[in-house]
């Protein structure tokens, strides 16, 4: 299954995808909405900023998924990713207050990403102004 992830522009992110140093990205919510069970090993997620094309994908090489979540269940699984998703032991103050609050956490780990070339729009109309996360695309042209 494919997947477009929405990142936020501001936090820089794709780039650290195509690095490598950022091997696996999160998700936080309040109540379990996507990809919470529609993504697995072997699902390709196609990364854009916001406001931008889709630059990059790559491979779910596994996924762990976290519910009940409080504020030392948070810190706890921040500690063990913020290297692999952040690039840096320390959160940044932004994502801390983001993330705080939340009760589920999805950790997907990615593998072999690569440059989208050429970038593509996706058209999120019908998916809510708000989705941040889009399950289910069908892409053409090989992608």
């Amino acid at each position: 299954m494919n997947h477009i992830a929405i990142m936020k522009k501001s936090w820089k992110l794709i780039p650290e995808i195509l690095s490598g140093r950022k091997t696996i990205e999160t998700r936080w919510y309040k109540n379990k909405s996507a990809p919470w069970d529609k993504i697995h090993s072997g699902d390709t997620v196609f990364f854009k900023d916001s406001g931008s094309p889709v630059t990059a994908k790559a491979e779910v090489s596994a996924v762990e998924q976290y519910s009940d979540l409080d504020s030392d269940k948070i810190n706890e699984i921040m500690a063990r990713v913020s290297l692999r998703d952040l690039g840096a032991l320390e959160i940044p103050e932004q994502i801390n207050e983001y993330i705080q609050g939340k009760k589920y956490c999805i950790i997907i780990h990615l593998k072999n990403p690569q440059k989208v070339d050429p970038p593509f729009d996706f058209d999120k109309t019908g998916y809510g102004a708000m989705a941040a996360w889009i399950c289910g695309i069908i892409l053409t042209d090989g992608l």
